[in-house]
């Protein structure tokens, strides 16, 4: 990650023993080793974040993708019963607005005023 190698390391450990002392060295690695744990922990989480908000990103320019596509606009109509409007089309597709279940099945009274009306 550092490119840091081996003499390096024995360098920076001399120079931690002539500053700080033998005696006060052990607990200064430990509290360093916690504080780097720490470190990592929480730029762990933050690449997790990122990456969840990368992902939600993605996941809604392709659902605009999708919704813009006419072929499901026209299946939408077909379940619908009804032609969507221009405002109507864009939230639909969208996701945004969901009918309810009155309106994706026209009921059997209506069905049937409407035969007798043609009749």
């Amino acid at each position: 990650m550092f490119d840091i190698g081996f003499f390096e390391i024995i360098f920076v450990f001399v120079i931690a023993l002539l500053v700080v002392g033998p005696e006060k060295l052990p607990r200064l690695a430990r509290t360093a080793g916690l504080w780097l744990g720490k470190l990592r922990g929480f730029v762990s989480s933050v690449k997790v974040d990122i990456d969840r908000e990368i992902a939600s990103e993605e996941l809604k320019k392709t659902l605009q993708r999708q919704a813009a596509v006419p072929e499901l606009e026209e299946l939408l109509d077909e379940v619908t019963g009804k032609p969507l409007q221009a405002g109507e089309r864009t939230a639909a597709g969208a996701g945004t607005s969901h009918p309810g279940p009155a309106a994706t099945k026209p009921s059997v009274n209506s069905e049937a005023a409407e035969d007798d009306r043609q009749k």
